[in-house]
């Protein structure tokens, strides 16, 4: 991950957003069941990410 380091602090925090969010969605989906809504927010938060890394300078 030594290409971590050069990246904007906005994408950083989307990136590790997106990641401890899927390990949530997870968690719940193996705890209670799946839910579609949670899914379907996680994916919403990737683009989203993606997004921020396709317009980083």
């Amino acid at each position: 991950m030594s290409g971590m380091t050069r990246m904007p602090v906005s994408a950083k925090a989307m990136t590790v957003c997106t990641v401890v969010g899927l390990v949530v969605v997870t968690a719940y989906t193996a705890a209670l069941g799946s839910s579609g809504w949670l899914w379907f927010c996680w994916v919403v938060l990737g683009l989203v990410t993606l997004g921020v890394f396709a317009t980083r300078e």
